[in-house]
């Protein structure tokens, strides 16, 4: 799904105005439907409701929740800044709505309590949404400071206040805790970063009805990958085809003591459908990998450490697990990249390798891959004050050297050379342990294999790893999963997609 900006959202409120023939106060009144509906759903009517509303078309939003809560037969108490006028014509509108309503108290913002003895009273957050850029300050900044000291349920209608949709304000904002946030339409760039999505507690997007003619003509650069654009780009097996078909995968990989992250590596390819597997390392690794991997062929160059390989042109290669920083291993790695000139992916090691010695950056082949996580990519490219700035350095540098980055994070990024940036939603933090990366690498490398682009092999390959992942956390819970768990529910993600396309 494509990721607007805040300007584009508001150019996607007016056009649905326009073309839909309705009022924006009618808009408002939908979106403020919606968030009641799913509140009433998860919470029910017998709890009671705080509602925190802003001057805006947000706190506008809030005002009609309160009303339509209290229409259900709930408790509800809000808190507005009443010192100065509501800034929207449709906010005042809604407000004169509420006010009619005799069972609903309204307080000023000013007087919200620094202690609030009810724990079960659950809290939403109507101050700001997506239009709000900036710093909170005055009575805002000090409503969400008491908020967030209560341990009370919170939700945020559209964002938590004192969050944009763009951009990162700085460690030193303040913006309310939520536990679930109410979003419009679509996912924000803000949820899907470390330093801003932890604000968000769980997102739910929720559809106002906004308008689809908008959505198919408006150009992004950003996109959430979500099921419906895996099973367009996966495509199932013809029944009349041979391994041949399903290409040739070459996992350059291990070395002494780090032969377990060849065989994930291998066993990562596998599973994801390559037609023939071979893996090249140092013959330390021989007994290992054909034990472990008896589907793989094996090919050895040096005894503890890699010192040359090759690859047939009929190979797809993938580079790094275990693969040790010998220099001769890097010496191999460099005459590689001299004389080969198809799309690879490189992981771990390989990534390594390249920081250590830049200059190998630019024998890279156009599109190849790269999946560093942000430690690696800052070894590459450079330090970076947050997640935001990496992703812009990281487009800037796909684009330099036309490659695809995979920049792994809670929601990794695949970052194409022509700017575009897609944003995982599969995936959990039990997979934050040694070898995902390896399974990974062996993942893309088979996906190439079988004639996907790097972008869409990239995209498709961290979806179902993610996927595999959330598979796993539900039979090991994250924290006891493991690597090998992920090659383990690899096929029953297979499995659902076959069964979708």
């Amino acid at each position: 799904m494509k990721i607007f900006s805040a300007n584009q959202i508001r150019k996607w409120d007016r056009f649905t105005i326009e073309n839909q023939k309705i009022s924006s106060l009618q808009l408002m009144e939908r979106a403020a439907k919606s968030c009641t509906a799913w509140i009433i759903n998860r919470f029910g009517s017998s709890v009671e409701y705080c509602v925190l509303c802003g001057p805006g078309n947000n706190g506008g939003d809030g005002l009609a929740v309160a009303r339509l809560l209290n229409a259900e037969g709930t408790a509800v108490t809000v808190f507005a800044d009443l010192q100065s006028s509501f800034k929207t014509e449709d906010a005042r509108s809604n407000l004169k709505a509420l006010q009619q309503e005799s069972a609903v108290t309204i307080s000023d913002l000013n007087k919200f309590p620094n202690v609030w003895l009810d724990g079960s009273v659950i809290f939403i957050d109507a101050l700001f949404g997506a239009g709000f850029s900036g710093n909170l300050g005055g009575v805002y900044r000090s409503a969400v400071l008491k908020l967030n000291a209560l341990d009370n349920m919170k939700v945020s209608v559209d964002l938590p206040s004192g969050l944009g949709a763009d951009e990162y304000s700085g460690p030193d904002s303040v913006v309310v805790s939520a536990d679930y946030t109410l979003t419009f339409q679509s996912q924000k760039k803000t949820f899907l970063h470390t330093e801003t999505g932890t604000f968000c507690g769980k997102v739910v997007v929720l559809d106002i009805g906004l308008s689809k003619d908008f959505y198919e003509a408006e150009t992004s650069e950003q996109f959430t990958v979500d099921e419906q654009l895996i099973r367009r780009s996966f495509h199932r097996r013809s029944s009349f085809s041979n391994k041949g078909d399903f290409g040739k995968s070459l996992i350059v990989a291990g070395s002494y003591g780090k032969t377990g992250a060849a065989v994930l590596a291998v066993r990562g390819a596998l599973r994801t459908g390559s037609g023939i597997t071979v893996s090249a390392g140092p013959s330390c690794g021989y007994n290992i990998l054909q034990t472990a991997c008896p589907e793989a062929m094996f090919e050895a160059f040096g005894t503890t450490h890699l010192t040359a390989f090759k690859a047939g042109e009929d190979t797809v290669v993938g580079v790094g697990p275990g693969l040790g920083r010998h220099p001769e291993t890097a010496a191999a790695l460099r005459d590689f990249l001299h004389r080969w000139r198809k799309p690879l992916a490189l992981d771990a090691d390989a990534l390594n390798i390249l920081a250590e010695n830049p200059e190998f950056l630019r024998l890279l082949p156009a599109q190849s891959i790269i999946t560093p996580h942000p430690r690696e990519f800052e070894r590459l490219f450079g330090k970076t004050s947050d997640s935001f700035n990496r992703t812009s350095l990281a487009k800037q540098m796909a684009a330099e050297l036309n490659i695809c980055i995979v920049l792994k994070d809670h929601h990794t990024q695949v970052i194409t050379s022509s700017g575009e940036v897609y944003y995982n939603t599969s995936g959990n933090a039990g997979m934050a342990k040694g070898g995902s990366g390896d399974v990974l690498l062996g993942m893309i490398t088979a996906l190439l294999a079988q004639k996907y682009s790097p972008e869409q092999a990239a995209v498709l390959g961290v979806w179902i790893h993610g996927k595999a992942g959330d598979l796993a956390a539900e039979k090991k819970s994250q924290e006891a999963m493991l690597a090998t768990d992920l090659l383990d529910e690899i096929g029953n993600v297979f499995l659902a997609l076959a069964s979708e396309v």
